[in-house]
């Protein structure tokens, strides 16, 4: 199983998912990243503003903030290899390179998906009604 590194910006907490305007992304990516670890998953997550000896301590890491500076966070590391930079990985990138061999589920274990559509609601393309109810 392989080792995933998220090297993050300062954000205002360990998550990011604190304060009044609370990124989704940041949201989403926790969730992702809970998921991954509720399967065995090996992941780590270090905050600039809180973990400075981290990025201070990883060559590839002291390296990439050189030629890129912070604004390029977050950056991803996996087995020490920089495997993405600028944006936070979803469920389907983290499960591959975590080595899980299940597909990520569109839900949380626990949750019942609805199955809502628009197929047939008042706002489908056939209805002949002027508005949306």
């Amino acid at each position: 199983m392989s080792t995933i590194e998220i090297f993050e910006p300062a954000l205002c907490c360990n998550t990011g998912v604190c304060g009044d305007d609370v990124d989704q992304a940041l949201v989403t990516f926790s969730a992702d990243m809970d998921w991954v670890r509720s399967q065995g998953g090996d992941i780590a997550r270090f905050n600039l503003a809180s973990e400075p000896l981290a990025f201070a301590e990883r060559e590839p890491v002291k390296a990439f903030l050189q030629v890129s500076g912070s604004e390029g966070l977050p950056l991803v590391l996996v087995d020490g290899v920089t495997a993405q930079t600028g944006r936070y990985p979803d469920r389907a990138q983290l499960a591959k390179w975590s080595g899980l061999t299940e597909a990520p589920s569109a839900a949380p274990a626990g949750i019942t998906m609805l199955g809502l559509t628009d197929a047939g609601s008042c706002c489908a393309p056939d209805d002949d009604s002027t508005s949306c109810c």
